[in-house]
């Protein structure tokens, strides 16, 4: 089943006198329950990729599908209304408030998730049961990220979309945020779009997206990815 279809997608800016296409003619499908990666340098239009599928802008022309619904002519108003049912978000930065409690940061999306999943039994799913009336600034790195995807899948979106999700990690705690992740697709039924530079994490995804220049370089289902442990970090 597809949940997310891109055809003819261009996103234009401009700067000054100049015109720039951050995304060019794109199309693509993507299956429900998958994990994909995009590759590509900075610039290549990853993150406006990610930034067009989870709401954050519009295309300049061309439609977007997700989980059926076209996303691609909505209002703000709308737009608003997709993020908190549809998407989760997670970020290099783990974007956490430091004056609430851990349990607190992933509450938060009860006021705006209509479907909400209980705090708790997200953080226990993600390894933090025993930590949910610290702070963040008490947490490590790996740790707050963790909450974050805590917080994303509370949301109980159909998708997860994460920007270079351990850019900020050693490789071990990267590991540990990797499998979490994936766990957490498979219990849940979740797709997973990851945003990223780094050639490994394309290893253990399903599909594989290279995106060079505004447009999509290579498209590759991977038929045997490699879990997580088996990558040579």
């Amino acid at each position: 089943m597809k949940i997310v279809e891109m055809k003819n997608v261009t996103r234009k800016y401009v700067v000054g006198d100049h015109e720039q296409k951050a995304l060019n003619d794109v199309s693509l499908s993507l299956e429900k329950g998958k994990m994909i990666v995009i590759l590509g340098p900075s610039g290549a239009g990853k993150s406006t990729m990610l930034n067009l599928l989870g709401g954050l802008d519009s295309p300049t022309s061309g439609t977007i599908i997700v989980d059926g619904q076209d996303i691609s002519t909505l209002s703000a108003n709308e737009l608003a209304d997709y993020r908190a049912s549809k998407v989760g978000f997670v970020f290099q930065s783990y974007n956490l408030i430091p004056t609430l409690t851990v349990e607190e940061n992933v509450s938060l999306v009860k006021e705006i998730a209509p479907n909400a999943k209980p705090a708790e039994e997200m953080l226990e799913a993600v390894g933090l049961a025993d930590h949910m009336k610290k702070f963040p600034s008490e947490l490590s790195g790996g740790e707050q990220q963790r909450v974050s995807i805590a917080r994303a899948l509370a949301k109980n979106p159909e998708i997860l979309l994460c920007d270079e999700p351990t850019g900020a990690l050693d490789s071990e705690t990267g590991i540990l945020v990797l499998k979490t992740l994936l766990d957490m697709a498979k219990t849940y039924g979740k797709t997973i779009i990851v945003v990223t530079h780094n050639q490994n994490i394309a290893k253990i995804a399903d599909t594989v997206i290279n995106v060079k220049s505004g447009k999509i370089k290579s498209f590759e289902n991977n038929e045997n990815p490699l879990a997580v442990e088996e990558v040579d970090w």
